[in-house]
């Protein structure tokens, strides 16, 4: 988009989760023209070192050639086909391969319903969650929990279960009823923790009991969280605390979902976040890197008897008898499906997630060693590969140190990401020893010129 200079082209589109007047007023900076493996590149010819996955997305790298060919033979072939009552083969075939390759043997996951993003993945969960009580004679069971600082997509049932405030405010008078766990980030007594704080999750976890207490279980469809809280800034769960969730879940007959937009598709070294923490949920909601951000696509992962109940439960087999009246134009879209089967392709033949586990070390000590860097930081935590540097908040003025250190790290050639007062990071799952290297040296460079 040569004509950038010419602002009336910045106009007409109305910019997501975006300061638009400060961007159209500075368009060159943040403009992006093409990607390749771990890199963007700029109009002005500048090259940005990708920390971010894209927004946690790009997760093999960017354009990489076995995805796009992909993607081009089947825009050849079948370029859209409904999945209401039609189907096409890969739909089929993806769905199949999702729980052959990225969730345990042992798992009772069994079934996959496609969506268009994570957003629509976290409503299709708790929609299908309601459906499930329903079926079983439950339909009392209504009422969701979410947590403090949870960030599950932008429709109605994810701002509602979600925690974080800004992004519910200007719209609670269409939300519906949650409750909300605190949070587990304590930086008092976790500052600089590697990989999981040590203590206190049990602790944090057994406050559903006092939801439980207030509401009867009986009225309680599902808890949802995230394995590690992104969006809000990488918050890792204690030691203890997802297994006492289940825990508790598991004794009072509500379901569990994992929110593993970000953590699933080997973020953490693993197919999904479950098995990293060694915690089966009874749902998974993914999207991101399930197609690495080439096609939007959404998927939500059940256990079989949810699906048996729901689908046994319209009391009929015949064409008309459909069981769950729910779904989305573009669920299980031939050119998401086939992204989805070349990103699984890509992650066996290049044994990605074992070069997760292998590089993550270097991340995690790369991280570590800018404690020092500047006195302005306050946190630096990490687990696989993802990782958030926290600074001390400038008066009066949340957030304005991180932007500023975003900006700065732009103009020194590496993308990070700004989640209030902190930097979130996730490199591609294909960096190497090199691209990390990179990242810290940058990040190092900008952090002793903070202010």
């Amino acid at each position: 988009m040569k004509q950038v200079a010419n602002k009336r082209l910045l106009e007409a589109f109305w910019m997501p989760f975006t300061a638009n007047r400060y961007f159209k007023a500075n368009p060159h900076l943040y403009m992006l023209s093409s990607a390749k493996g771990m890199y963007y590149f700029t109009e002005d010819g500048r090259k940005i070192l990708d920390a971010t996955s894209g927004l946690w997305c790009s997760s093999l790298g960017h354009c990489h050639p076995k995805i796009t060919d992909a993607i081009c033979k089947q825009a050849n072939t079948l370029d859209y086909a409904p999945t209401f009552q039609m189907g096409h083969p890969k739909a089929f075939e993806f769905a199949d391969r999702i729980i052959e390759d990225l969730v345990p043997k042992s798992s009772q996951l069994k079934h996959v319903f496609f969506t268009s993003s994570g957003s629509s993945a976290v409503d299709s969960a708790l929609k299908i969650c309601l459906a499930y009580h329903y079926a079983k004679g439950e339909g009392n069971r209504s009422r969701f929990v979410g947590r403090e600082l949870g960030y599950h997509g932008v429709g109605f049932g994810g701002i509602s279960v979600g925690g974080l405030g800004m992004n519910r405010k200007a719209y609670t008078s269409a939300m519906f009823a949650a409750d909300h766990l605190p949070h587990t980030l304590n930086i008092s007594q976790n500052a600089f923790t590697r990989g999981m704080p040590p203590s206190g999750g049990a602790e944090l976890a057994e406050s559903l009991l006092n939801l439980i207490t207030l509401h009867s279980a009986d009225n309680i469809a599902a808890v949802i969280v995230e394995p590690v809280a992104g969006s809000a800034g990488v918050i890792i769960p204690p030691v203890g605390y997802l297994k006492r969730l289940r825990e508790i879940c598991t004794q009072h007959n509500l379901l569990l979902i994992f929110d593993e937009v970000i953590t699933g598709v080997g973020r953490l070294g693993t197919g999904f976040g479950a098995e990293f923490f060694d915690v089966e949920p009874d749902v998974i909601t993914c999207a991101k890197g399930l197609t690495n951000g080439a096609v939007p696509c959404g998927a939500v992962l059940v256990r079989g008897d949810i699906y048996d109940t729901v689908t046994s439960s319209s009391g009929g087999s015949g064409r008309s008898s459909i069981e769950l009246f729910h779904g989305y134009t573009y669920s299980g879209h031939p050119l998401a499906m086939a992204a989805g089967l070349a990103t699984l392709d890509v992650l066996k033949e290049e044994d990605v997630l074992s070069n997760v586990k292998r590089i993550s070390p270097n991340w995690e000590d790369g991280l570590h060693s800018l404690r020092n860097c500047s006195p302005l930081i306050k946190d630096i935590r990490n687990i696989g590969l993802m990782g958030a540097i926290t600074f001390e908040s400038i008066p009066n003025d949340l957030g304005q140190r991180a932007y500023t250190f975003q900006t700065n790290c732009l103009k020194n050639g590496l993308l990070v990401r700004v989640s209030g007062e902190s930097i979130a990071m996730s490199p591609p799952l294909i960096a190497n020893e090199q691209e990390i290297g990179q990242i810290i040296e940058i990040l190092s460079n900008v952090l002793s010129q903070l202010k």
